[in-house]
């Protein structure tokens, strides 16, 4: 489960990343796992134990509109596909032509 946790906050940092590279200035991130999110909305990312979580909140706070949106795990069921598939290269960004 804590690998979960660290491939999901890991896809968000990337994400963050990509439009960031890509000059978005509006981001919306959606994601099923209510604990990360309400860590990162409640403040308590700049003093988590958890890189990942820190990187997050260093994105965040760039001159940019971040949002970051709950949704149900059944609406999120390819995302978590993907994040299950991930399991074991937690230090790589995995990028799918055919998703699986």
């Amino acid at each position: 489960m804590d690998e979960i946790f660290m491939i999901e906050a890991r896809a968000i940092v990337e994400g963050l990343k990509l439009a960031w590279l890509e000059g978005y200035k509006q981001v919306e991130i959606n994601c099923d796992n209510g604990m990360l999110i309400d860590t990162i909305c409640n403040g308590f990312a700049p003093i988590s134990n958890i890189a990942e979580v820190r990187l997050i909140h260093e994105w965040y706070s760039k001159d940019w509109k971040v949002m970051f949106k709950h949704v149900g795990s059944g609406c999120n069921k390819v995302a978590d596909c993907l994040a299950k598939s991930a399991v074991g290269r937690i230090n790589q960004v995995v990028r799918f032509s055919d998703p699986p």
